[in-house]
């Protein structure tokens, strides 16, 4: 029995290893990453890890994953190792990446993928941008912003940003300036046709 898990454990690592480091085809115009915290045995104990994927969308819409690969820490370097080793195996055509605002992740792309367009997720912005409102008031914040996405236009969502940053900010001042910092990230996915927008406004995968 020993041998037998032995054997397929070995086979799963040899496949995982293949798919891994296979050659990537075609481009992908936009390149989700994200990240999730896990708990790893190692050395006879438990420790906490960073799992992290990227999963490209071309231009048809279709999502494949790209890499994944697990680190100690979202650090500056782990995630330049990884980004490097995606261009190495053939990432292309990369116009748009959509992830968290991690500092070291935000270095790391402007980095290795530069002159391409970062777009913050949204689900990890509307947790941020609730986190800083009383919990009672976060139905109505969250009616308010969600108007902005809702626009049928990037201008349009820039418009009403603005509009709802200044409604905001007697009460809510923190969250104002949120919205005014992150324009560019949140609405950056805009800039892509709108049938693709459902597909590429966040990077909740893991």
């Amino acid at each position: 029995m020993g041998s037998e898990v032995s054997r397929l454990c070995a086979d799963l690592d040899e496949r995982m290893k293949r798919f891994r480091n296979r050659p990537l085809e075609g481009e992908s115009p936009s390149l989700w990453l994200d990240a999730k915290a896990i708990k790893v045995r190692q050395d006879g104990r438990v420790v906490n890890m960073a799992a992290v994927v990227a999963i490209g969308v071309q231009a048809s819409g279709e999502r494949e994953v790209l890499g994944f690969d697990v680190g100690a820490a979202e650090t500056y370097e782990f995630w330049q190792t990884f980004l490097r080793h995606l261009l190495a195996r053939g990432l292309r055509g990369v116009r748009l990446v959509i992830s968290d605002a991690h500092e070291d992740l935000k270095q790391a792309i402007a980095d290795v993928l530069a002159g391409t367009s970062l777009k913050r997720c949204r689900v990890h912005f509307m947790r941020n941008l609730l986190a800083r409102v009383p919990k009672h008031a976060q139905p109505a914040v969250l009616v308010e912003v969600r108007s902005i996405f809702a626009q049928p236009s990037q201008a349009l969502a820039r418009e009403r940003l603005r509009q709802v940053a200044e409604a905001l900010r007697p009460r809510y001042p923190q969250v104002a300036a949120l919205l005014e910092e992150a324009e560019e990230d949140v609405l950056a996915y805009m800039a892509f046709p709108p049938e693709h927008w459902r597909r590429i406004h966040s990077t909740n995968v893991l």
